[in-house]
């Protein structure tokens, strides 16, 4: 067995900034840059910088030798930045962006090169988010294969705290790039993300056309440090306070990361976010992350939507993974089954009315008992990637009849045999019997618990269940859930030809639970 591991992340200094002066300068924002990808068509991409009062700014975008549009701002007196919102643009490129800033005799251009338009999704979470290429199965042949995906463009934002919400990023690790073996692999826990990356990759392959990613991550942090705080009231939370430091490694004051590393990006125009965190929240907050974490999907909507100008769409799609598998030591529960549950605002699937426009990548099945970063940090992050992407295609490109997330039951109820028999929403494939994964609630005398229920027969789209290790009464049933549920791809259901896992679930009897 492999002991817990904290978290892995960077060792670098915390830095607190305040509000960057500008002095003279003229510039773009921090992340408009060489090589970037802008928002494509039907949405207008947003293009920022700092300025002098009072000054024209003229914004040019260039294809070869021909002007495509012009637009045209100006600095307010009692301000230091400008805007402009370009008119759709399909994908493509590249293309070169010029700004030009007039005042009285001053006259300075900035310009920026190979700029590509397509999809830019913003990626965010804890350390399953950080690793790197390096860091997962077959790194060497994914480090190699960045030829054809030289459309795929990445940046990496700088670990940063910060007390008040910042106006652009103090700092970025990586400037906007093609990939390259040495910026998706540098280092453990450095520069890119793999499920960023990967991701990106995938989705390419379906799209054929430019794809943005940026990495915005840190190591062993609660969702609280990636909310703002009007999130955080919302649910309750304090944002003042002690957090424990056990499943904290990293930046644990509410908003610190959303100030410094979030926020500053919000005038971009977005495609959607995917996410990777939970695993610091298995001991702070656990009851709470079924509000915090919905609270947080809207609140990075509103803001990035009016930060925007209205160009981010208001329900823009937001992808997220469900906690893999951990091996605990000394706590056999650890918090992850309620974690997983309540990534999906208890309700066992996405999307759904408290989660509208989000997608799954379920992990559960995915461990990696001989990981070197511990069994908290598995290596197999392409298969988290391809089943994001699923999800992506079926929800953020409006792929029909794919199927994106595996089997979960529509009915449960017993059956004339004195069996409880599961009834699921779609075909299922039962690749081995298992009689400790599902679970059932067994009450006598006010006094309930959970008790195994072996796996009794099954067809193409229900299971039964036998209820003969309960001597009273059954009222409830409940898969996955463990920390550890199962091997490595051999959790008992899946969807024959996806091959996804049905996710974890918990419902009385009786219950309608797949809402589909």
């Amino acid at each position: 067995m492999v002991a817990l591991r904290p978290a892995l992340g960077l060792v670098l200094p915390i830095l607190l900034w305040a509000h960057r002066s500008t002095g003279s300068n003229f510039r773009f924002a921090s992340y408009i840059n060489n090589y970037m990808v802008l928002q494509k068509e039907p949405a207008g991409a947003v293009i920022w910088g700092f300025g002098l009062p009072g000054a024209t700014v003229t914004v040019t975008l260039i294809q070869g030798q021909e002007t495509i549009m012009k637009k045209v701002t100006s600095v307010k007196a009692d301000a230091d930045t400008w805007m402009v919102v370009l008119d759709p643009v399909k994908a493509g490129g590249p293309f070169e962006l010029m700004a030009q800033q007039i005042l009285g005799r001053m006259n300075t251009t900035q310009t920026v090169h190979d700029v590509l338009f397509g999809d830019v999704w913003l990626c965010s979470g804890q350390s399953n988010m950080q690793m790197t290429v390096l860091q997962i199965f077959n790194a060497t042949r994914e480090l190699s294969n960045t030829a054809a995906y030289q459309s795929v463009r990445i940046l990496s934002v700088s670990l940063l705290q910060a007390e008040q919400e910042l106006e652009d990023l103090a700092s970025v690790d990586l400037e906007w790039s093609k990939p390259t073996s040495e910026n998706l692999g540098h280092g453990y826990f450095r520069y890119m993300s793999a499920v960023c990356w990967l991701f990106g990759r995938h989705l390419y392959d379906t799209v054929q056309h430019p794809i943005g990613l940026i990495s915005s991550t840190w190591s062993g942090t609660p969702i609280e440090a990636w909310s703002s705080r009007r999130s955080l009231k919302a649910c309750g939370i304090h944002t003042q306070g002690y957090i424990p430091r056990d499943s904290v490694t990293g930046p644990s004051e509410p908003s610190v990361l959303w100030n410094s590393m979030i926020y500053p990006l919000h005038k971009m125009t977005l495609k959607g976010v995917i996410w990777y965190q939970g695993e610091a929240n298995m001991n702070y907050n656990t009851d709470l992350y079924n509000c915090t974490f919905p609270a947080l999907i809207e609140d990075w909507r509103r803001t990035f939507h009016n930060g925007s100008q209205g160009q981010t769409e208001l329900f823009f799609p937001f992808g997220f993974v469900q906690l893999s598998s951990v091996l605990f030591e000394d706590n056999p529960d650890g918090g992850f089954p309620q974690i997983r549950w309540h990534q999906t605002a208890d309700l066992g699937y996405v999307p759904n009315v408290k989660m509208p426009n989000t997608f799954m990548a379920v992990a559960m099945d995915l461990g990696d008992k001989d990981s070197p970063f511990g069994s908290i940090h598995p290596r197999d992050k392409d298969t988290v990637a391809y089943r994001l992407h699923l999800g992506a295609r079926a929800v953020a490109y409006g792929e029909k009849d794919l199927i994106f997330q595996g089997p979960l039951p529509e009915k449960v109820e017993f059956s004339l045999m004195g069996l409880l028999n599961l009834t699921y929403s779609q075909e299922i494939k039962v690749q081995k019997k298992d009689n400790k994964i599902f679970e059932i609630s067994c009450c006598s005398d006010q006094q309930c618990k959970w008790l195994p229920a072996d796996m009794n027969t099954f067809s193409t789209q229900s299971l039964t269940l036998s209820l003969k290790s309960c001597y009273g009464t059954v009222v409830a049933v409940r898969y996955a859930w463990t920390p550890w549920p199962c091997d490595y791809k051999q959790c008992p259901v899946y969807h024959p030809s996806s091959f996804l896992p049905g996710p974890p679930f918990v419902a009385y009897i009786a219950d309608q639970i797949s809402g589909r």
